[in-house]
């Protein structure tokens, strides 16, 4: 198994954006924490969460994205169990998400993104100010964060077999440990 450190080598080399990287991070979290609950491999969930999009900046084509990233993660040396993860999380590579860690991955991409719009706009900018009813409320209005797919985030918590209540404090809560790393921890260089 590959280090964390190995793995946000390989994020960085192919992400540059800022906002891209943070959205790495915040999904790491969720995976992480969702591995603790489970009583899975923190470790390989995470990284698996970290790398779920590190090709997208380079290759964000519906024909590229997650295809390439998986023949470099083969090159790499990643395990299939991961790759196969990064491969099924998005619906058009038709791959069934038949693990408890393709289904964790799947459901922590779009509602990780989503919560940290919900903080951004806060006026504090700051996670620990979340809740679970403003989430709900901004999942309603279609233009809020319009690049998120509502879908994913309703199917996600329905693949993992929980409310969607619960998906997201379990969420919130996994993404408020790492807020500074997000910038989202009210400090001014948020």
């Amino acid at each position: 198994m590959k280090t964390r450190e190995e793995a946000q080598a390989l994020l960085q080399e192919y992400t540059k954006s800022e906002s891209l990287l943070r959205h790495a991070y915040a999904v790491e979290a969720a995976c992480r924490a969702y591995a603790r609950k489970f009583g899975e491999d923190e470790e390989k969930w995470g990284i698996t969460g970290l790398l779920h999009d590190f090709d997208y900046e380079m290759y964000p084509s519906p024909e590229d994205h997650t295809i390439v990233g998986a023949r470099i993660l083969k090159e790499q040396g990643y395990d299939d169990d991961v790759i196969y993860a990064i491969r099924s999380h998005v619906d058009r590579a038709d791959l069934v998400r038949e693990t408890p860690l393709s289904r964790v991955v799947f459901a922590c991409d779009e509602i990780s993104g989503f919560v940290m719009a919900v903080a951004m706009v806060r006026p504090s900018r700051n996670l620990a100010d979340v809740e679970v009813k403003s989430v709900k409320k901004k999942l309603k209005d279609k233009a809020f964060a319009r690049g998120v797919n509502r879908e994913d985030i309703y199917k996600g918590a329905e693949e993992l077999g929980v409310s969607l209540e619960d998906h997201i404090a379990f969420v919130i809560d996994a993404l408020a440990n790492v807020a500074p790393v997000l910038g989202l921890d009210g400090s001014e260089d948020s």
